[in-house]
């Protein structure tokens, strides 16, 4: 009789609403922090560096013009607003990935895999679509990371062709430039793990804080009063959001990070290795965007560097230490991919997994590469595909997983987490729909404006 009351006890504490499995459990129980091996892990600032180059990508050239599209007072707010919901969505999957893992005794799992899981222990309705919401993570991820491996090729190519272009004076060939970048990938695609890819990160981030700081040099010069530019333009607001939300977005890269951390615990949290990393990212977007669109106004680039005076050596060495930072990136990104990859096939290689591995790494680089230089104006056709993308498993997944993963256990009151979710899920529509808008414009300026330069 007692043993059956002590059931019915524990059955009541388990599904008290809002109840987590990790404030649930007691020292006797299972614990997948202790339980994870890895061999090679990473430490919170180890992790924290990668995750600072994984948000300050590319993007962040972008941001003035952002600011110009959503007014300098406005802007301000709408990029803490743009940073919560995207740092957010981050914290929901790894909170949800942490519950997953006393349900279901594992010590780790990846973003598709999450949500494989939670759909798979959800309500009925959903356990058939687990399936499905795996396959579109996975496919989603792999399309979106190796398509920006080879935006970055490009990238890094463009940035020497216009240093060099300018020091030889003579043009020179992209495709070539691009592939003489392939032995070099292809070398830094061999770093084993995470652990020894972050002093490659840290790298990164000096040359990209060396940039930014020549470019915040000339952004400070000659600065005109506030009172000229606009301080909230509502009409191209949505355009704003489709800017930062895409260069903010990281999605893809947090779960790799938490699963090789030696603290997995230490990622989450007020003064979290998430929030650390997100805080000082949003502060550095909202003061490039700011000074950027106060500098330049109406004039300002999709691009702060191709306002920068190009005769001036100080601005080339911004072009050449971006390139550096994205050349160095590169190695992060691609984790991504091979990881995706590794993980669909490793079971079936027994025999010389090392060997078949770092063949897997140099195959998957030669293919971004060779799309590369197939296709050098690769990337208004990522912007498009990141737009779909990221939208989608940056911001709907997240709060689907939430959603599906706590719905035995309540959604607080007045179901306010789900309130919560359904306002991010708009967001992340809108998101979908205007830099989906924005990306078929540019893929249609490209091809209508190509035929005109090539009569002149």
């Amino acid at each position: 009789m007692s043993e059956t009351n002590n059931k019915s006890m524990e059955v009541k504490y388990k599904i008290q609403p809002r109840k987590d499995a990790e404030q649930a459990v007691t020292p006797s129980d299972y614990d997948p922090f202790a339980a994870r091996d890895n061999e090679h892990a990473t430490t919170d600032n180890e992790t924290l560096t990668h995750l600072l180059k994984a948000s300050l990508g590319t993007g962040i050239l972008s941001m003035p013009i952002a600011f110009m599209y959503s007014g300098i007072i406005m802007g301000i707010f709408a990029t803490i607003l743009t940073a919560f919901i995207c740092t957010h969505c981050s914290y929901v999957l790894v909170k949800c990935g942490h519950k997953l893992y006393y349900r279901t005794r594992r010590t780790r799992m990846s973003f598709a895999e999450i949500a494989e899981v939670s759909f798979q222990n959800g309500p009925k309705w959903c356990r058939g679509f687990a399936p499905i919401a795996k396959f579109s993570i996975l496919f989603g991820l792999f399309l979106t990371y190796f398509g920006t491996c080879s935006v970055y090729t490009v990238i890094v190519a463009k940035n020497f062709e216009q240093v060099m272009e300018h020091w030889l004076g003579y043009q020179l060939s992209l495709r070539l430039l691009i592939s003489c970048l392939l032995i070099p990938l292809i070398l830094l695609s061999w770093i084993p793990n995470l652990k020894y890819l972050a002093p490659v990160s840290m790298i990164a981030n000096v040359f990209m804080g060396l940039g930014l700081g020549i470019t915040f040099y000339y952004l400070v010069m000659d600065l005109p009063p506030i009172e000229s530019r606009g301080f909230a333009h509502v009409s191209t607001l949505p355009a704003f959001f489709s800017i930062t939300i895409f260069a903010m977005e990281a999605i893809g890269v947090v779960m790799p990070l938490e699963n090789n951390m030696k603290n997995p615990q230490h990622f989450l949290g007020i003064c979290g290795v998430l929030s650390q990393g997100m805080s000082g990212v949003t502060l550095i977007y909202m003061f490039l965007g700011f000074l950027g669109y106060l500098r330049y106004g109406d004039d300002t680039a999709e691009s702060i560097t191709l306002n920068l005076p190009v005769h001036e050596w100080p601005a080339q060495a911004v072009k050449v230490l971006i390139a550096l930072a994205v050349f160095c990136t590169f190695g992060l990104q691609f984790y991504v991919c091979l990881e995706i990859v590794w993980d669909s096939i490793k079971d079936k290689c027994t025999k010389r997994p090392t060997l078949v591995n770092y063949v897997l790494r140099t195959v998957l680089v030669t293919a971004a590469v060779v799309l590369a230089v197939s296709v050098p104006t690769i990337a208004p056709f990522m912007g498009l595909i990141g737009a779909f993308c990221f939208s989608i498993l940056g911001l709907i997944f997240p709060v689907l997983i939430e959603l599906v993963t706590h719905w035995d256990t309540g959604f607080g009151s007045y179901n306010w987490i789900v309130w919560k979710n359904i306002v991010i899920a708009i967001c992340g529509l809108a998101a979908l729909t205007f830099g989906s808008m924005s990306s078929l414009k540019d893929i249609i300026n490209l091809y209508t404006a190509e035929p005109l330069e090539s009569s002149t």
